[in-house]
This record gives structure tokens, sequence and C-alpha cells, in this order.
């Protein structure tokens, strides 16, 4: 949980990238019901000892769905990681950003969070490469990612563990949030790791771009301080 398999595009315009975790895949924000009808087949012809944990999946990738349609979300990941017993863990990484209107962006943060930035308030600064941020933890009740409890329609309730990582865009006037959320809430240290590890992984440098020194004619000022992270 504490590699990174991949550097991803925040979509639909990179105006930043960040690094994803090993055991995270990249999800379909936008998939057509026919791609979702085809999945849902898919679980079905499943062997019974893996169905139920493949539908565990599949559900809460529809409620993520549901509650990321509202947002304006640039990326989103679901993990699957052993706990100490060996049995799977699921968790959602999602990426979004705020615009501000081109007011301050830290101050609009700050206001939104309350002023109140210290452990007492829940809310902790934290020094990434690309500016501080600002950590907030909470625990939260939310439809549960198992089938309907026998005799209702509605789905069961569960607590998750929601850790966010906001980060202040002066020169877009945004914030970017880094968000992870999973049910496992007894390994919220773990997970905080996670979730700080990517919001290091954030930058405004295309990975992908040459290195400034190996391009000829190339401004000898740009130089390796201005490099990508991921190299």
């Amino acid at each position: 949980m504490k590699g990174l398999l991949d550097t991803v595009d925040a979509e639909p315009k990179p105006e930043f990238w960040y690094g994803l975790p090993y055991g995270y895949l990249q999800l379909d924000l936008q998939p057509t019901p026919e791609g979702i009808q085809e999945v849902a087949r898919q679980i079905e012809a499943l062997p019974e000892d893996v169905r139920d944990r493949a539908d565990q999946v599949f559900r809460l990738y529809a409620i993520v769905l549901t509650m990321l349609r509202s947002q304006a979300v640039m990326g989103c990941a679901l993990g699957m990681h052993p706990d100490e017993r060996d049995e799977p863990t699921l968790s959602v990484l999602t990426v979004s950003t705020v615009p501000t209107s081109g007011a301050h962006p830290e101050a609009v943060l700050l206001q939104m969070l309350g002023d109140g930035t210290g452990p007492a308030d829940g809310i902790v600064p934290v020094e990434l490469p690309v500016g501080t941020g600002y950590v907030l933890e909470t625990e939260r009740t939310t439809p549960a990612p198992t089938a309907p409890p026998e005799g209702q329609d509605e789905p069961a309730q569960g607590t998750v563990w929601q850790g966010t990582v906001a980060i202040p865009v002066p020169r877009t006037s945004s914030i970017i949030t880094v968000q992870l959320v999973t049910p496992a809430v007894e390994l919220a240290d773990d997970y905080r790791g996670v979730l700080l590890g990517v919001a290091r992984t954030v930058t405004f440098d295309d990975p992908a771009a040459p290195d400034p020194a190996e391009v000829p004619f190339s401004d000898s000022g740009s130089g390796a301080d201005e490099r990508s992270p991921f190299g």
C-alpha cells in the first residue's frame, strides 16, 4: 500500500497530476448502461466462493458513482488490500477540484473549515511539494456495499473512515481535494498514510514532458527544481 503503481492524468483537462498507489484500479466515471449490465452478468457467472466479494465491489462502485455525480471529480480509484487476517478491505480514492470564483483559495478554504486549523479542531496543516495542504478526518454513516438485509429494499448502513487533504491552488483559483474512504475504520492509521502519500505526489509538472536539460536550446534557468517528482 506504500508504493506507487502509475501516474494518473486528472480528467478531463489535466491541470495537475498525481500518483496512483499499488492495489488501486482507476474507475470509469461515465460507464454506459451496456457496460454496467455486462459487469453484472460477469459477476453472476463467477464461482460462488468469489461472487459475494465481487458483488460487494460492484455495489461499492455503484454507490461511488451516485455520490460523485454532483461533484467535479477528476479521478476515482477503487482499492483492495489484505488486512491482518488476510481478508480483503475496500477503499475508494477520489481527486476533485473546487473552483473559488477568483477569490483567494486558501482564504475560502479556511472559511469553509471554520478557521480552526489544529488537532483540536480535527484540521491539521501539512507541508506538501505543491504548498500547504489541510488534513481533515471524520467517521460517518453511509450505505454499506453489501446486499440489503432480507426483506428490505434499502441498503444496510455502515460506518466509514473518511480522510481528506485540501490543497489551495492560487494559480488556478481552486482547491484540489484528495479523499480516501474505507469501511475498515480500524485501519485508519494505514489509510491515512496512503492518503498523505498520494497528496505528496500532486504536481503541476507534466510527468510526460521532456526533461528541460535534455531539450536542445532549452532555457538553462528551468533546471532540476522544476522537474516532475515522477522522473
